[in-house]
């Protein structure tokens, strides 16, 4: 709990400092953010685990977590359109063009927050953990597949789109191909080292795309070549730095304790650097004027009631597997967001977007963020021994 309330309070003090530096120290924040970044999506990939002598099951877990991350999103998304947005833009093209693409922060579950809440509950060896941790990555996957299109409406289609989802293809081919297979070093020195290499890569694509077009260079965004490399890391047995096992009857041994604290800092440091990415929010900017603090107010909780409702198709779910109370807690365990979602974000800012909805988006994964503990208390509630189990 008091991890994810360090990473709500980072987020916010980021957020408020952004607002006196109004975007000068962006040479900094942005290399030291997608470093940052590339080194979560290293660890959410480093989790995944699949049997590929069951590819129905991982379908349909699959298209589970796809339809939990794309309700929250259009739900949002048309939120940002039909609340907060003047009836005169409604039928404005960039209006929708920018609110999916920043509706799309509430898609993701946040895989590193939830593992370690789940496991700091005491609920890692359960049937809602093992399903969760499955869902969970997809639907970050999922979010990290519907870049593309969106990507699509924001430059339209052009041949750099075109290498984006061929170099997309490639890697999620390697990711599946090659899955626990390279024997790298995974301690945090070198992780970090990876990250640092798939930035510089992404940097000099971009570089090199300039010189062809400078208009629309290709930007190949982070998030999906280090979690694709980060499946294909083969783990030692029994380590996991978001799992805290000790509260599972385990000691952590000397070195699984400093993975697991290396990764919280980065996470916590990660989350301070969202914060500071943030446009000014009183600046004009956006397509509408600022309404006033009570109002966002109320937006921030609407769209966080929204995102939420989202992510309950899971209850509706796994009926032959386990009685609705499980179902339940599962869908609500698939709360919390965090990193992947913060990382959406930072990449609508890339994009110059601005505004209220753009300042709702952040205030309402800080609110999520808070909210967390509060999830994993009701989940651990729904499935504790001596409530009944009724199917449904």
């Amino acid at each position: 709990m008091r991890k994810v309330l360090l990473y709500s309070l980072l987020l916010i003090v980021g957020l408020v400092a952004s607002q006196f530096l109004r975007g000068r120290g962006a040479p900094v924040v942005a290399p030291l953010t997608a470093v940052a970044l590339a080194f979560i999506m290293i660890h959410v990939g480093y989790e995944f685990e699949i049997d590929k002598s069951r590819p129905r099951q991982y379908a349909w877990d699959y298209f589970v977590a796809a339809t939990a991350a794309s309700l929250p999103w259009l739900l949002c998304a048309l939120w940002f359109v039909f609340a907060m947005a003047p009836v005169g833009l409604w039928s404005h093209p960039d209006l929708w063009r920018e609110a999916m693409l920043e509706g799309l922060f509430a898609s993701p579950t946040s895989a590193g927050v939830l593992f370690s809440m789940l496991a700091a509950a005491g609920l890692g060896a359960t049937w809602l953990f093992k399903k969760a941790r499955v869902l969970a990555i997809f639907d970050d996957l999922n979010t990290i597949l519907l870049l593309i299109p969106l990507k699509a409406m924001m430059i339209g289609l052009k041949w750099q789109l075109l290498v984006v989802a061929l170099i997309t293809i490639g890697l999620l081919w390697l990711a599946w191909r090659y899955l626990d297979s390279l024997r790298w070093r995974i301690t945090w020195p070198w992780v970090l080292s990876y990250a640092v290499a798939i930035v510089l890569l992404g940097e000099l694509i971009y570089l090199g795309s300039k010189k062809i077009d400078p208009a629309e260079p290709i930007h190949v965004e982070v998030l999906l070549p280090a979690f694709a490399l980060g499946c294909m890391l083969r783990p030692p047995p029994g380590q996991d730095p978001h799992r805290d096992d000790a509260v599972e009857g385990h000691e952590l041994g000397p070195e699984s304790a400093r993975e697991q604290h290396v990764s919280t800092v980065v996470s916590a440091c990660f989350m301070i650097l969202v914060g500071l990415s943030m446009p000014p929010i009183v600046a004009s900017g956006g397509r509408y004027p600022f309404p006033g603090w009570g109002v966002i107010a109320f937006h921030v909780v609407m769209v966080t009631l929204l995102s939420n409702i989202g992510k309950m198709f899971p209850a509706f779910c796994y009926r032959r597997e386990t009685p609705f109370k499980q179902r339940l807690a599962l869908a609500i365990g698939m709360f919390p967001r965090g990193e992947v979602g913060a990382g959406v974000l930072v990449i609508a800012l890339s994009y110059g977007l601005a505004g209220p909805s753009l300042t709702v988006a952040v205030l309402s994964l800080a609110l999520n963020l808070l909210l967390t503990g509060a999830f994993i208390v009701v989940v651990k509630r729904l499935i504790a021994p001596g409530h009944s189990d009724v199917s449904c």
